[in-house]
């Protein structure tokens, strides 16, 4: 009898081509997850990534491929666990990532949750990443995708033994243009749809517009300062700004101004040049190990401190209240509190822990 896997299904075509590929060997149901409405968001626009579209195209596929397709509302996790936080860590003067949380909150606890309550062996995912299981260390290891161009491993970095045990990521091995290829000798109806780049729940990218309206709070203008505390003018509400932002402040200097700071005790922003955003350490909080323990001596691995970035070498030193400090080799520019820095160790993601401020 084959082993029951349930597909998390966006619409999208990879995790459509990852259900088509499952199937040659497991018993697969697909499953949308509901995360919010556009009444929820406050957007009137049809379009979003959990769109009533979304919807239907993953229930094509399944149609198409023939197995069964459910969707599951996830609503008042989605709302506490990932929109919250998100308004939450703005509001504090932070920069944060929901995928991240979308992914340790909802498609790694509550849909795999789901999935041991209907009997399944196996939840799966559309991501870029590979999972091995290691024999002498009797561990699992998450990899980088085979293609880099798309490797997700970064938004991942939050996964456990337990979690990983449970997980199969069937298109690790392929790039994306393969995928693309199955799809449309499969005939799926998402074969040529472009991939989503926005926050799902912030489609046009106005975060501050977001937040004023989900929340109901205004932000106060306040001060742009140098690095030595002078004025320099007023800027229009701290969550409208991020570490490394040069347009859209609203204020000439004679000269290119970069926010290098945000300080919400003052409801200031500091302004600076290009070369106060570098930095060769980084601290981070809430770190997780994902094959190993923290290590007891410095380690040498190489790390990203954002999405899109190659990994670069860096010392990796642990710190006694569980955080660790990393020296990069080289300096590293608009590192932001409230994003991710992760580890590795070759194509072997290590870890990861949220970028931190407070270096106690």
């Amino acid at each position: 009898m084959k082993k029951k896997v349930l597909v998390a299904m966006s619409g999208g075509v990879d995790s459509s081509v990852a259900a088509a590929v499952l199937m040659e060997e497991y018993d697969v149901t697909g499953a949308t997850m509901k995360l919010f409405t556009n009444d929820d968001i406050q957007l009137d626009r049809q379009k979003t990534c959990c769109s009533l579209d979304d919807v239907e195209d993953a229930r094509s596929v399944a149609y198409k491929l023939g197995f069964e397709h459910y969707v599951y509302n996830f609503g008042d996790r989605f709302k506490e666990c990932v929109i919250d936080r998100f308004n939450n860590t703005y509001i504090n003067g932070d920069t944060p990532n929901p995928c991240i949380d979308c992914n340790r909150f909802i498609k790694f606890d509550a849909l795999l949750k789901r999935a041991e309550l209907l009997g399944m062996d196996y939840i799966a995912t559309g991501h870029y990443v590979r999972r091995e299981f290691d024999e002498k260390s009797g561990k699992y290891l998450l990899k980088k995708g085979l293609d880099e161009s798309k490797d997700q491993s970064y938004v991942l970095y939050g996964m456990t033994q337990e979690q990983l045990s449970k997980t199969l990521f069937p298109i690790g091995e392929l790039t994306k243009a393969q995928t693309r290829a199955i799809a449309l000798e499969k005939d799926l109806i998402n074969a040529s749809k472009p991939d989503s780049q926005d926050i799902c729940f912030v489609p046009d990218g106005d975060y501050a517009k977001f937040i004023e309206n989900y929340t109901g709070k205004t932000f106060a203008t306040g001060n742009f300062v140098d690095k030595d505390g002078k004025v320099l003018g007023t800027h229009n509400g701290i969550i409208r700004y991020t570490i490394g932002q040069r347009k859209g402040l609203g204020i000439a200097l004679g000269v290119p101004a970069y926010v290098i700071a945000k300080n919400v005790g003052d409801n200031t922003v500091v302004l600076g040049s290009n070369d106060d955003l570098f930095t060769d350490t980084v601290y981070a909080k809430d770190v997780n190990w994902i094959s190993s323990a923290c290590p007891k001596e410095p380690l040498q691995i190489k790390a990203k401190v954002r999405y899109n970035q190659k990994e670069q070498p860096a010392t990796l030193y642990p710190l006694e209240n569980g955080g660790v400090k990393l020296i990069f080799d080289k300096p590293q520019r608009a590192v932001t509190s409230g994003q991710a820095v992760v580890f590795y160790d070759g194509d072997i993601l290590l870890g990861g822990g949220t970028i931190t401020n407070n270096k106690s």
